[in-house]
């Protein structure tokens, strides 16, 4: 049998389905938390019922001025995380996001543009 809380954490998953804690999405440091602490999100299964650009919205609002773009990026991924633990490595990188805001290429879709080069050559 485990420690109080490794037992409260194990209740906590059968009971929810998904144990994760903000921290644990990649991306999200002490920064993040803290903002996520100011909007009123304590949890993963809260995250995941969010809007990032609501978040962005908001966070803008409570700082009283206008949040950095990669600030959206990062409520994106880390929304992305929280609705899907299976998400491609790739798409857990808030940079991945910003690629999708700006209109560049991912990863991916560069591999598919230079396999289809390689092929027609």
């Amino acid at each position: 049998m485990g420690t109080p809380k490794e037992e409260s954490r194990v209740a906590e998953k059968i009971v929810s389905g998904d144990s994760r804690q903000l921290r644990d999405l990649r991306g999200i440091g002490r920064s993040m938390l803290e903002d996520f602490r100011l909007l009123g999100i304590e949890n993963v299964r809260q995250l995941k019922t969010c809007d990032a650009q609501s978040l962005y919205d908001q966070m803008s609002a409570l700082s009283g001025q206008r949040q950095d773009p990669c600030v959206l990026d990062t409520f994106r991924c880390a929304i992305e995380q929280a609705r899907n633990p299976n998400l491609p490595e790739e798409q857990r990188d808030w940079w991945y996001w910003s690629r999708l805001r700006l209109g560049q290429p991912t990863q991916r879709a560069s591999r598919a543009r230079a396999s289809r080069t390689s092929r027609s050559a």
